[in-house]
């Protein structure tokens, strides 16, 4: 995602974990710090720009590190969020990721209002996907009632064959289109663009 970013403007990375780190730098990945999303090793109104990409559900204080973006953006900047969607997907894979909830629009919208932003699009995405994995999510369910499992198991394998990586990636790309253009209400994920108001104090 650095990578990524790095084609639009300067990107800099925070992770926990220094092994994470060690991954990006072997990359040529240098600007990386180790830092909490609760505490960001950034001054204020650092930032055009912060993401936070599938975080803020493995953390205890949500709003916290949303203000904590809000801190470190300069009036105007915005925050980019993923977050997992509906509480009735929970499964295995939540538990392997340690993941703390999944959301709603209404809790994601509310979140990023406590810490400051204005919400400029919230939509859910994943939605072509939905129907299967919430079939296959209550059929698993359905599965641990009659024969209770030791441990949470992840839902994926690596690596995933050619033709499964081919074909989610001509499924997210066409989502993608969609969702330039409209909201979607329905899906396994959220998206959420917020604002820092340009009049706000940093």
């Amino acid at each position: 995602m650095l990578t990524h970013l790095s084609s639009f403007g300067a990107a800099q990375g925070v992770d926990i974990d220094e092994e994470a780190i060690g991954y990006c730098r072997e990359r040529g990945l240098e600007d990386v710090r180790v830092g909490e999303a609760e505490h960001l090793p950034f001054d204020d109104g650092s930032f055009d720009l912060v993401t936070a990409l599938d975080v803020v559900e493995h953390l205890d204080n949500d709003v916290g590190a949303l203000r904590e973006a809000w801190r470190v953006l300069r009036p105007g900047g915005h925050v980019l969020v993923t977050v997992p969607a509906h509480r009735f997907l929970w499964g295995d894979q939540d538990e392997v990721n340690m993941h703390k909830r999944r959301y709603v629009a209404r809790d994601l919208r509310a979140a990023l209002g406590a810490a400051g932003f204005e919400i400029v699009r919230l939509t859910y995405m994943n939605a072509l996907l939905f129907p299967p994995i919430a079939a296959a999510r209550m059929l698993r369910r359905l599965e641990h009632r009659v024969r209770p499992r030791l441990a949470a198991q992840s839902d994926f394998r690596y690596p995933a064959p050619g033709p499964v990586n081919v074909a989610l990636s001509a499924v997210f790309g066409a989502e993608g289109a969609i969702i330039k253009r409209i909201d979607i209400p329905f899906g396994v994920s959220l998206l959420a663009l917020g604002r820092k108001p340009a009049r706000a104090a940093t």
